[in-house]
């Protein structure tokens, strides 16, 4: 069994994404500027919008952060974005989510342009997506396609199941896979016979947000499974969407969590800053 180690592939993107932000900076003379924009104190996104601040510094990225209070309204938090979407220095704006309950997200994430829009959450990038055109694609699919190609997994043919749905995760990982060539089923919460779809996967994505919810029994011997989920076990214990102690030795490569594709969604959103500041220069 190959562990899939993301900690250590997105750190080696970073190093990569330092030469492109050095070359971009030659050209005009500005660094590449990612914004970041958190409204309250949710401390899982304080420690998300901690991690992207760091990973920016190590990719020669410039970083703007906006920390705007819990009672922030409507108008003021449009008007962030606004801002920050004029301003030539951004070239990537992100909205960290969740954001408090008396505000509108779609709203406020609609008034992120489509060329800043890092997070590849739009509906304009999902649908350049499904029609195969060059957009930006969202940060978590995107990074398990990475390991997939770093890792020499091969796509063509292979039977992948994703299990989830989200516009985040499931959708557009399912469209990417399916523009790789393999064969797609998309299971979710009212799928029938969910084990025997998942026994079929070459390639298993777990995206459902539910801790050690694929076990053994759901396993092909000798796949490759990509484990997206992030929760706390029984014990409190960070853990993903698959029970990846006895699933381990059942398969061909695996993602741990913590340390698979979670880094790889930082470093995802640092390439896809880049590539926004680099389609400025076309």
């Amino acid at each position: 069994m190959i562990l899939i180690d993301g900690k250590g592939t997105a750190a080696s993107i970073r190093s990569e994404l330092k030469a492109r932000t050095a070359a971009f900076e030659q050209k005009t003379g500005k660094k590449v500027g990612l914004a970041v924009v958190m409204i309250g104190s949710d401390p899982a996104s304080a420690i998300y919008v901690r991690n992207k601040i760091k990973g920016c510094e190590e990719a020669g990225i410039a970083s703007f952060a906006r920390f705007l209070p819990a009672e922030t309204t409507q108008e003021e938090a449009e008007a962030a974005v606004e801002a920050l979407a004029k301003d030539d220095c951004v070239h990537g704006i992100l909205v960290q989510l969740p954001l408090p309950a008396h505000l509108d997200a779609q709203k406020i994430l609609g008034k992120i342009p489509v060329e800043k829009d890092v997070d590849g959450f739009s509906a304009t990038n999902l649908g350049k997506l499904a029609m195969k055109e060059e957009g930006t694609i969202a940060c978590t699919p995107l990074g398990v396609m990475e390991l997939l190609r770093r890792y020499h997994v091969q796509t063509c043919g292979k039977r992948a199941v994703v299990v989830g749905r989200s516009n985040i995760v499931g959708r557009p990982m399912a469209l990417l896979l399916l523009n790789a060539d393999a064969t797609v089923t998309v299971c979710h919460s009212k799928t029938q016979n969910l084990k025997e779809e998942c026994l079929k996967a070459d390639i298993l994505v777990a995206a459902i947000g539910k801790a050690k919810f694929i076990t053994a029994d759901m396993v092909k011997e000798g796949a490759v499974v990509i484990d997206v989920g992030t929760n706390r076990d029984e014990n409190g214990k960070l853990c993903g969407d698959v029970d990846f102690e006895h699933v381990k030795d059942k398969v061909s490569m695996i993602t741990p969590v913590p340390g698979g594709v979670g880094p790889m969604t930082i470093a995802m959103l640092l390439s896809n800053t880049v590539a926004a500041a680099e389609r400025t220069l076309r």
